[in-house]
């Protein structure tokens, strides 16, 4: 869990950071700024997502994990989860949830996280994690000004998350082969490229409830 909470501190010391200059910047600049965090997120999507072994398990998994999550309503948690904190947090932002959610995801789909987190489960220092806290710490500047104090927050999900895998890993370390790292990371790249596509405000995708995705992608992985 180390690495886990490097990665949390490095986005929390960017967010901060980010908040002072989203105060200072014209709403033209957070425009063009937020377009652009859209442009790369379906740019990393697609670049993680080409790169699945077997489509089918994508399709399936994609399919199937919208279908679960859309049941289990995982948004609508994440947005209950938002307006708690925000309440707590006495902000006024308007799109806070938004904000959390999409640094959440941004942060977690990576196929630095799937990849680091096991990493460190299996045992060995968490030197992908602290590598990706770098990163997300100067991304989170970029987001906090674009999408306000929200992106802080999301490193509860985060915790939560990839804190999860890291245990998950050390548990299960024995049947995580390439084939199922590949197909996590790809699966992970299809959901980037939706979110993505939300934030170009091109279609709203409900990206979110697709994480269940990623479960059955290791399923199909494993016993297919």
């Amino acid at each position: 869990m180390f690495g886990t909470i490097v990665n949390a501190a490095a986005i929390l010391a960017g967010g901060i950071i980010g908040l002072i200059i989203h105060k200072k910047t014209p709403d033209r600049l957070i425009k063009i700024a937020f377009q652009g965090i859209g442009l790369f997120t379906v740019t990393l999507g697609i670049m993680m997502a080409i790169k699945v072994d077997n489509i089918l398990f994508m399709i399936f998994s994609i399919i199937l994990g919208g279908v679960c999550g859309e049941l289990l309503r995982i948004d609508m948690a994440l947005d209950r989860l938002g307006e708690r904190l925000k309440k707590m947090s006495r902000s006024e932002s308007s799109n806070f949830s938004e904000g959390m959610v999409t640094a959440f995801l941004l942060y977690c789909m990576g196929s630095m996280t799937v990849l680091g987190a096991i990493e460190e489960g299996l045992g060995s220092y968490p030197n992908l994690l602290l590598a990706k806290s770098v990163l997300d710490g100067i991304s989170a500047i970029a987001l906090t000004s674009t999408l306000g104090v929200g992106v802080l927050f999301s490193i509860i999900p985060l915790i939560v998350f990839q804190g999860g895998l890291t245990l998950f890993a050390e548990l299960v370390q024995v049947y995580l082969t390439e084939t199922v790292i590949s197909e996590i990371s790809a699966t992970g790249g299809l959901l980037l490229l939706g979110l993505g596509i939300s934030i170009l405000e091109i279609k709203k995708i409900k990206t979110v409830n697709m994480i269940p995705a990623l479960l059955f992608a290791v399923v199909f992985a494993l016993f297919l």
